[in-house]
């Protein structure tokens, strides 16, 4: 998912908020729903953040066109690994690996349905 830096993204010199690198990941990770139709709830259901390995690499500027890349790492009974790797031209400038815990409405983990497992393993590849 390509990405513009606005100025509401960047403190006064123009250098992105280290936060905004997690809004950019989370917003990539709904747009791989929602490009496809679908909704990242489901019956009550969603992910939520369990985990996060943030890696701030090299800054991105004020105008810059970024780029969110997604890949599955793993998925379990309960949960996924995805790996995001936030990238401007060739240059890697931020990765994260977050592990994802699937929530219903009690705030207990369940089991990711068959569909959703499939869905991943379809729009994202393992690494």
């Amino acid at each position: 998912m390509k990405i513009r830096v606005y100025y509401k993204d960047t403190d006064c010199g123009g250098i992105v908020y280290h936060s905004r690198y997690l809004d950019f990941c989370e917003m990539a990770r709904s747009e791989l729903f929602f490009s496809r139709g679908k909704s990242p709830t489901q019956g009550g259901c969603h992910f939520a953040i369990k985990k996060i390995d943030a890696n701030f690499l090299k800054p991105a500027f004020l105008g810059d066109l970024l780029e969110v890349k997604t890949q599955l790492l793993k998925i379990r009974h309960t949960s996924l690994q995805l790996t995001h790797r936030i990238v401007r031209d060739e240059a890697t400038l931020f990765t994260m690996d977050v592990t994802l815990v699937y929530l219903c409405q009690d705030g207990k983990p369940y089991p990711i349905d068959p569909e959703t497992k499939d869905f991943f393993g379809k729009v994202l590849s393992f690494k």
